[in-house]
Formats: C-alpha cells, structure tokens, sequence
C-alpha cells in the first residue's frame, strides 16, 4: 500500500476480475527421420509447408541408399496434403555420416550438416578494390591521409599491385607495417596515385540457393570480418587461418597468381544404413541446444502430436510413448510394419504398450515416391497427424479424428469389417476403402486399457484444458493464497470451461453436467496452505464419439382401411 503523508483524497486501482483463459494451440505435429539435409542436433525446426521442407531438408530419398528408413519427406509431405500447416522436424543420420568440407590455404569451408549434399557446394572468391585513401604527406614513418574513412587498423591494401597493412590509425594519420617500395605522396586534385582497400566477394551456391557476401574482409577487427558475415551461412562453415604472406586473399586461398576463382567442396557423406539403430532416432540428451533425435523435442512446448514414420522398431516405439506419457501435452502417432498383415501379429505387436497418449494406425497408404516419379507406400502417421490437424481446425479437438478422408490412392491392404471386429476392440484404427466414400480413417481409439480414456479425442481434450490451463495461470504464483484468489481462480477456469461447453466441446445439457471447479477449504488443509500449496480440483465431461450406431427396426403394419375407406 502507498504510504500517505498529507490530508487529502488518493484513488488506487485493485485488480479483482478474473482473467481469461486462451486454449493452446492443438495442431501443429512432430517428425523424426532421415534426410537429404538440415541440422541433425539441437531444437527441431519449424517447417510450414512442402517447399519450405525441401529448402531446409531436401527431397524425398531413394530406397537404394536409406530402405526402410527414407519416409519422413513422403510423410511431411502428406501431413501438408492432408491438412496440416505446421510441423517440427527433427533430422536423425547414421554415426558415420560426414560434412563435405574443403582447405584452400588460409580458408577452409564446411558444408553446415552432414550427407553428400554438401558435395554440391560451390564457393567463388573475387578481389574487390573499390574503397581507396589518397596520401597528402609523410609524418615521419607514418603518412598523412586525406581520409581514412572505412580503413581499420589490420586491413590489407594495395597499391600498384603492392600489398601492405595498416599497422594504426590515429586521425588522419595512417602507419604501414612495412615502407612502400614506390612513393605513394600524391597531392593532386586528381590523383593518380592511390591505396586501395582489398575486400573479396564471396559467393556459396548450392543448386539454386545462393549466399551471397560481399565486401568481405579478412582483417578481424574490421566490421566485415569474413567469421562475422558468414556466420549465420544456412550452407557452410568457415575456418580462416593467420596469413604469414602480404597478399590478396585469393592468392593466399586459390594459389599465387589468382584473383578469382571457384572451388568445390567434398567428402561429404551420407553414412551407411547399416549403422542406423534405435540410439540413432531416440537420441542424446545432451542438454539444451545439443540435443539430438527424440530427446530434441523434451525442449519443445509447441507440438501436440509427434511421430517418426516408419520406424517399428519397438525400442523406439516405447521411447516414443514414454516421452508422451512423461511430459504429458502430446500424443504419439505409431506405425504398424509394413508387410505385417494378419491380425494375430497385428495383436502381438499392439501389446508393446499401454498408454492413451499413444495411437496406432495400418494399413500403409499408397501415393506418389517423388523419388522415383511411382507409386509407393508409405507409413500412415504423416497422413494421420495432417487428418488430425485439419480435424483441430475445422471441427475442434473435441471431435474424434475419425471417419475423415485420407487423399492417398490406395493401401497396402484393405481389411474386412469381421477383422476390424477383431482388431478396433484391441486399439488399433484400421485405414478403409469404403465404397462410394473414399479411404478414410475408421478408428479412434488410443493404445490404452483404461476404458476412461480410450478414444484419442478425449485424451487429446484433456491435454488441451490441462495445457490451457497451465499455460494461463501463471499469474497465480506468489499471490496471497487466501479466499479472494480462490474465487478469482476459479471465475477464470470457470469461464473457459463454460465457453468450452457453450460451443460443444463438453457433454451435458447444463453448465453443472458438463464441468466443475472445487478450490477452497474443501480441497486444501491448512497444512497444504502453510506449505504454499493451492489446489484446485477440476471435473470435464468429454463427448464421446458414436463408434457404434445402431438403427433398430421392425415391421410396422399398415392401418386395414385404405384411403379414402368409410368409417
């Protein structure tokens, strides 16, 4: 309270109103898997469509050189096809993959990640002498400049194909590091003697992505330091070793005698697929900024929904799951294995987990390998996470992502209803070509036992009140845990729930079926507010989805008098 010292009338302003609840976002996915390019540690990037994907990640791969692991561009790809507008990608690669990298003499360039990519990586160096200072007088064994403007102590300069270093300036006055073998005094108006400031442009392409950098120098203490400009290079890294000779940088990098030139890099790699094993997608949690695979998205807060296509490996599945179940604000999407076909095995594989913060989708689907320009399959969580993200946006995450159109051309195998009698009980959502209403994704149960969350929509609705929640009751932290901020908190929770039910995402006909809110004496002891503890207890009534709809019908028999008939 401000403290009063003279009579009068003051006005304070008190926050007393309860404050709205955002929900959180529910649409944006997580991938994980091999690719052409792109950082392989640190936090996954953000993708928000196909070319923006092949720009950061390259195309999609060959089955030749990456198999069984190559599915994430196809998958990325129809996650977009399917609906959905933005993802995370995290890219994993074989422990022997390497960066192209080449030394030319005092330079050495490295492709930005590993894979043969960088093979492709094109440098050209060009000495520029654009920038020049004309000399007016000799101080001693110094000399007197006319200006000095854009010189920097340790820049390289030429004049008359003489090369030279500013060893200081101080004002207009310029000391070299050795005596000009010429004299460079020019007093005229126009002068024809002059000390040019060598510069090298420099130009990195990589098919039609071009870096350009111009007016690059090699002097450390000049602004244009080649390590300063080419330091957030997306294509390479540079190294710059101390020149020991007086020359312009194109001789010191491409050889005596050049002023221009073009190089190449190499050894770039892509590694073998045979070192590729569940460490390689699960990753190393190496702390923030070095993680790598699964362990890089322990670091991100904005996915709801995460999957690493194609991969059966039950390691990695139960890695997968463990990582959702543990943070609790996603799901994880699984892939069954491709030619597993019968539903004894299709059982046998569902029991490695247990969890409603998983699903597990099969068949794959059919679509265009822009690989190879054929029709191919491909896993179905790409496709799955973009049918879930376009659900979230046009119907709400309430709704079950079931009984929506999967925009694929066929699939590996088209199971009967009497099979999905068998297998949809047991939690895995079949992909089915109906007929007259497309292929479409006809299951929407989670990977769970526990009947109170087995369909993915009512998990999927908890994570998004919990998140909701947490997100925006931040403000809550440190306040007097007394009966005003009860009731603030629970008008605010109140409010979003009651707008949730207002436009269906909660069952019940009334406000009191479909959610409540106990905060008070009822939910904490005095024990638990001694020890800085409030407690907030919070019910919501999820719709379910009509997985099963029953029309009952029997023979209705006609009245005995026919129109018109006489009483």
């Amino acid at each position: 309270m401000a403290e009063y010292l003279s009579p009068g009338v003051y006005v304070e302003e008190f926050d007393n109103s309860p404050r709205s609840i955002e929900g959180v976002g529910t649409s944006t996915a997580g991938f994980i898997g091999l690719a052409e390019k792109g950082a392989t540690i640190g936090a996954p990037v953000l993708v928000t469509s196909m070319k923006n994907f092949t720009r950061i990640f390259g195309g999609a791969l060959n089955e030749f050189e990456y198999g069984e692991y190559r599915y994430l561009a196809n998958s990325v790809e129809q996650f977009f096809v399917n609906g959905g507008t933005r993802c995370y990608v995290a890219r994993v690669i074989p422990a022997d993959a390497k960066k192209a990298s080449v030394k030319k003499g005092i330079l050495t360039v490295t492709a930005a990640n590993e894979g043969k990519w960088g093979n492709r990586i094109q440098v050209t160096l060009t000495n520029v002498t654009k920038r020049k200072m004309q000399i007016l007088g000799k101080n001693g064994d110094s000399y007197v400049a006319k200006t000095v403007e854009g010189f920097r102590e340790g820049d390289l300069v030429t004049v008359d194909g003489e090369y030279n270093r500013i060893a200081s300036i101080y004002d207009n006055t310029v000391t070299f590091a050795k005596p000009f073998k010429k004299d460079v005094i020019d007093t005229a108006i126009v002068p024809k003697t002059l000390i040019y400031l060598v510069e090298t442009n420099i130009s990195v392409r990589y098919n039609e992505e071009v870096e350009n950098y111009n007016g690059v120098s090699f002097n450390t203490a000049n602004p244009n330091y080649i390590g300063y400009k080419m330091a957030n290079s997306e294509l390479v890294k540079i190294e710059v070793a101390e020149a020991k000779e007086l020359m312009n940088p194109a001789e010191l990098i491409l050889g005596k005698g050049n002023t221009s030139g073009m190089f190449l890099l190499d050894g770039g790699s892509n590694g073998n697929i045979s070192k590729i094993n569940a460490a390689t997608f699960i990753g190393e949690d190496n702390g923030p900024g070095a993680r790598t695979g699964l362990a890089a998205f322990v670091e991100n807060t904005n996915i709801s929904m995460l999957a690493i296509p194609g991969v059966t490996i039950p390691e990695v599945i139960v890695a997968l799951v463990a990582q959702c179940e543990n943070l609790k604000n996603r799901m994880a999407v699984i892939d069954m294995p491709k030619d597993m076909f019968k539903t004894k095995d299709l059982l046998e594989y569902r029991e490695i987990i247990d969890s409603s913060y998983a699903a597990m989708y099969h068949p794959w689907i059919q679509v265009l390998d822009r690989a190879t320009g054929q029709s191919d399959y491909i896993p179905p969580s790409g496709a799955v996470l973009g049918v879930y993200s376009r659900n979230d946006m046009s119907r709400g995450v309430h709704k079950a992502p079931a009984n929506e159109t999967v925009f694929c051309t066929g699939l590996k195998t088209n199971y009967t209803s009497a099979e999905q009698d068998v297998l949809n009980p047991a939690g895995i959502n079949l992909i089915r070509a109906l007929p007259g209403q497309g292929i479409r994704v006809w299951g929407a149960r989670t990977a769970s036992s526990n009947s109170q969350f087995r369909y993915v929509n009512v998990r999927r609705l908890f994570i998004y009140v919990e998140e909701s929640i947490k997100a925006n009751t931040n403000w809550v932290v440190f306040e007097p845990n007394d009966v005003n901020l009860w009731q603030r908190v629970q008008m605010t929770i109140s409010n979003f729930l009651d707008n949730m039910w207002r436009t269906n995402m909660l069952a019940g006909t009334s406000a009191n079926e479909a959610y409540f809110v106990e905060i008070g004496t009822s939910t904490m002891s005095k024990d638990d507010i001694a020890n800085g503890r409030l407690i907030c207890n919070i019910g919501i009534a999820p719709s379910k989805p009509a997985e099963f709809v029953v029309f009952r019908i029997t023979q209705h028999t006609a009245s005995a008098g026919g129109e018109g008939s006489e009483e």
